[in-house]
């Protein structure tokens, strides 16, 4: 039986130079005695299958260069010995440290590119994951007529064994459940099978209707070589495969590589002592906004955390050990007093707590920065001037806004960051389609003020960009809205969004090709926490498994009244604790930090397409060289030292079973070079 739908491993023997020219991998003239050269660069033999793509995602999340060989493509270059490895200054050398497969046998079963690759893994240790086969002997495993099983696995869990808690996956703690998100659709099918000799299983399942337990990822060493096998189908979404993806990719490369993953997760609540507007149940538009188009009278109140919804909040963080981003508009709370007698409660239990939290500038009273708005229409459109050219907000009327929440806050002693800036609906920034480039004014005033790094909408702009001499930070929206209190409030507003028109919806995501309608409409009573908080929830913490620092964003009336944000929050974290282990925790980066680190990694990613990064192994030392000033990331086990001037130092930070960090040259040093265990 061939696997529905369609990566490789590592053995341990070095040959000398004579054994490797037997086998047509040497070059004349290499040295009998030197140790092979790793090249720290992964082959990818791409068939077109997800789960090939799942992985090649997983090594450019982690910043791992890869060489993608597309076995659709004729002109491909042939697999040989030349083309897997060659000498360097007499040195031989592997050109890949580890082979990503969309099965075990691609090229076929003795063909002649299949012989040079498993001779290629003999001869330098090279690993090979399968990334997705069937069960049968020549993988390690039994045919699942012998005890085994194959089917849909969806909604059953899995455990990583002693053997794959002791190794690779040893970041993991609970059973890993696989999705099921869609009871009428098949979304994961696998085979389940006994090990056999040779075989160390990784990941297991109870075998469905029989006994005992079965592999669905696990190291074969036959041969002279080792193969991961995976026999379940995945795609890069999955959260089943995101939980594992570390650790295929730490075995495939021997948990020495370029590049670093974490997990990260960030909540920045925006509107901070400002009201919000409230979503007209009977109307389905936002009254005190800009969207309704009848000119009705607002009749609905403004939503505002009050001075319980700021004392739950400073609770809710100590309880989970957790802190919140507050974006803070100092202006409208001025505001806001000054209309109530005076007094605001909310602020001062919020200043009273106020190390609590970290703090965002969101503008002194969140105007719209970009173009001015004419808002006689539904949608509103850019106001001209009298030459026909666009109306834009004043360079010194935005650095103002930036201004005056800055100096708010310092008075206050908020822990504030000067260079870190949200604006009050990404404005100043390009909205599409009213205002399609950036104020040109905009620029001017984050350098006025000394912003660095100002929030965009990663739904509309998910790549860095500069802004100036500022950078953007995309954020998550995430899909608790802003102009909701309470859960009826949310789940009508989902209803008119996700519902066709002939179930009275708004027939929005009936136009929108992205977007998929309900069966049917949500119940109001019950809806947001049977099916948007676990949506939403799966959504966030796919984010956070795929290594994406990425902030999430949603605002202060999702703290207020039915305190709708707690329930994603608390399943996020809880979902996260009962899968990952104490040594690989949930980072909560600010804003300034996710800045740095996408940056980071632009310019990591620059610096590998160009081909300007040389990174290789040599026995236990590993040599790095990219261009200067670009800050390097690597990964490696630990007890690795740094190789300094003079003497060593420990290198990098743990997180999941290993040490990474990014890095450069020390002083007077062109490369870096790590000294393994």
């Amino acid at each position: 039986m061939a696997p529905r739908v369609r990566v490789r491993g590592r053995s341990a023997a070095v040959l000398t130079a004579a054994a490797l020219m037997t086998l047509g991998l040497g070059v004349p003239g290499a040295s009998a005695a030197a140790e092979p050269r790793i090249d720290l660069r992964v082959l990818v033999v791409d068939n077109g299958d997800s789960s090939v793509d799942a992985i090649t995602a997983q090594l450019r999340s982690t910043g791992i260069p890869y060489t993608t060989l597309d076995l659709n493509d004729p002109g491909r270059p042939a697999v040989t010995a030349g083309f897997l490895s060659d000498t360097v200054n007499g040195t031989p050398r592997a050109r890949y440290q580890g082979v990503v497969l969309p099965h075990e046998a691609p090229f076929g079963a003795g063909s002649a590119e299949q012989t040079a690759l498993e001779a290629y893994e003999r001869a330098y240790g090279i690993p090979q994951v399968d990334a997705y086969t069937w069960a049968h002997p020549e993988v390690g495993l039994d045919y699942t007529s012998e005890g085994g099983w194959a089917g849909a696995l969806d909604g059953r869990e899995a455990t990583v064994t002693a053997a794959g808690k002791a190794g690779w996956f040893g970041y993991l703690d609970g059973p890993l459940a696989f999705e099921d998100n869609a009871p009428a659709v098949q979304e994961s099918y696998g085979y389940v099978a006994r090990p056999r000799t040779g075989f160390t299983s990784y990941v297991d399942i109870a075998v469905p209707g029989g006994t005992g337990r079965g592999s669905l990822v696990g190291e074969y060493a036959h041969d002279g070589r080792r193969e991961l096998v995976v026999t379940f189908a995945y795609n890069r979404h999955q959260r089943h495969f995101r939980a594992l993806a570390r650790g295929i990719v730490e075995w495939l490369t021997q948990g020495v590589h370029l590049g670093r993953a974490r997990n990260y997760f960030a909540v920045h609540v925006d509107d901070v002592f400002a009201p919000d507007a409230r979503w007209d149940t009977e109307r389905n538009c936002t009254p005190g906004d800009i969207d309704c188009a009848d000119g009705g009278e607002d009749t609905t109140a403004p939503i505002r955390m009050t001075v319980d919804d700021a004392a739950y909040a400073a609770q809710w963080q100590r309880e989970r050990g957790f802190t919140l981003d507050m974006v803070y508009n100092a202006g409208s709370g001025e505001q806001w007093k000054a209309e109530h007698g005076g007094t605001d409660p909310l602020t001062g239990r919020l200043l009273a707590d106020k190390a609590r939290y970290r703090w965002i500038n969101h503008t002194f009273t969140h105007p719209f920065l970009g173009c001015v708005q004419d808002t006689s229409t539904v949608p509103w459109s850019c106001a001209k001037n009298a030459d026909g050219s666009t109306r834009y907000m004043s360079r010194a009327e935005i650095a103002a806004q930036i201004r005056d929440n800055h100096d708010w806050a310092v008075a206050k002693g908020l822990p504030v960051d000067r260079t870190e800036l949200v604006t009050g609906e990404h404005s100043g920034l390009k909205t599409l389609p009213q205002q399609p480039q950036d104020n040109p004014n905009l620029a001017g005033a984050l350098a006025d003020t000394g912003v660095k790094w100002i929030a965009s909408d990663n739904s509309r702009e998910p790549q860095q960009r500069p802004v100036g001499t500022a950078v953007t930070v995309p954020r998550h929206p995430m899909n608790v809205y802003y102009n909701v209190g309470t859960e009826a409030e949310m789940t009508d507003e989902y209803n008119w969004i996700y519902t066709s028109k002939a179930d009275g919806g708004s027939g929005a995501c009936e136009d929108d090709p992205t977007s998929t309608c309900l069966d049917e409409p949500l119940d109001t009573t019950t809806g947001y926490d049977t099916h948007i908080v676990p949506q939403e929830a799966r959504t966030a913490l796919g984010h956070a498994l795929g290594n994406d620092p990425r902030p999430h964003y949603a605002h202060q009336s999702n703290l207020a009244e039915d305190r709708l944000l707690y329930p994603v929050l608390d399943r996020v974290l809880a979902d996260y604790q009962a899968l990952f282990a104490d040594n690989t925790p949930l980072e909560n980066p600010r804003h300034s930090a996710i800045g740095t680190e996408l940056k980071r990694r632009a310019a990591w990613q620059t610096a590998l397409d160009q081909g300007r990064v040389t990174a290789y192994r040599i026995g236990s030392t590993v040599t790095v060289q990219a261009p200067s000033g670009t800050q390097i990331p690597l990964t490696a086990p630990e007890g690795t030292r740094k190789q300094l001037l003079l003497g060593t130092a420990t290198f990098g930070t743990p997180y999941a079973g290993r040490r990474s960090a990014w890095t450069a040259p020390e002083p007077l040093q062109s490369t870096v070079t790590l000294k393994l265990p």
